[in-house]
């Protein structure tokens, strides 16, 4: 690399590229480490996710034969006015929780599944049909929370883990190889004017 004559770097200069570049090693340091924190959370996530969508399949397609099913013995006004015979919707509460440092949705609900008596629906009036309908119904809808919560979470894992792939590989193959060459060029300069001061002084003192 030529050293530019007109560019005059000082060891404080020098000091302080040395400070940068230990930063930098550092938060690269702690980045990589979170990285791969994330993504062995992601991979547990996932295993969870797999396991809640095979689990929301089942109840789907036990809800839709149990409906199937009531609708043949009932018939469909009798179930859809059983249906909207609810007087109490459920209550859905979106939070937030902290997974190694990324804020993910959390999400809680309560009078999905309802004892027999608090449906709506008169007892007397239906068949067992009905109420193996709603109760599947309930165990879907609840499912379907599960897995809305769980595949949120991993959204924005992946999402903060590209993220902070990317702060990794712009620290390791650009920002540190950068500074680097700072340090290296100013190491020459200070070295090279080092030369020059003592050939001067030779000099004058000849």
């Amino acid at each position: 690399m030529a050293i530019k004559d007109n560019i005059k770097p000082t060891r404080s200069e020098l000091l302080e590229l040395k400070k940068k570049i230990a930063l930098s090693q550092s938060g690269h340091k702690l980045l990589k480490m979170k990285r791969d924190g994330l993504i062995m959370e992601f991979f547990e996530i996932m295993d969870k996710a797999k396991n809640a969508r095979a689990e929301l399949l089942r109840s789907y397609e036990d809800a839709t034969q149990k409906i199937a099913i009531a609708r043949a013995v009932e018939g469909n006004m009798a179930v859809t006015s059983a249906a909207f015979s609810l007087k109490e919707q459920p209550e859905i509460n979106l939070e937030s929780k902290n997974v190694m440092g990324v804020v993910v949705p959390k999400i809680e609900s309560s009078g999905i599944q309802k004892p027999l008596q608090e449906r709506g629906y008169g007892v007397i009036g239906t068949t067992s049909r009905i109420d193996e309908a709603a109760e599947a119904y309930e165990k879907l809808v609840e499912q379907i929370i599960i897995s809305a919560e769980i595949e949120s979470a991993m959204k924005k894992l992946l999402e903060d883990i590209e993220k902070t792939k990317r702060r990794v590989n712009a620290l390791e193959f650009k920002v540190i190889p950068e500074l680097k060459d700072a340090e290296k060029f100013i190491k020459l300069r200070l070295e090279e004017m080092e030369r020059e001061n003592t050939f001067r002084l030779k000099k004058i003192k000849a």
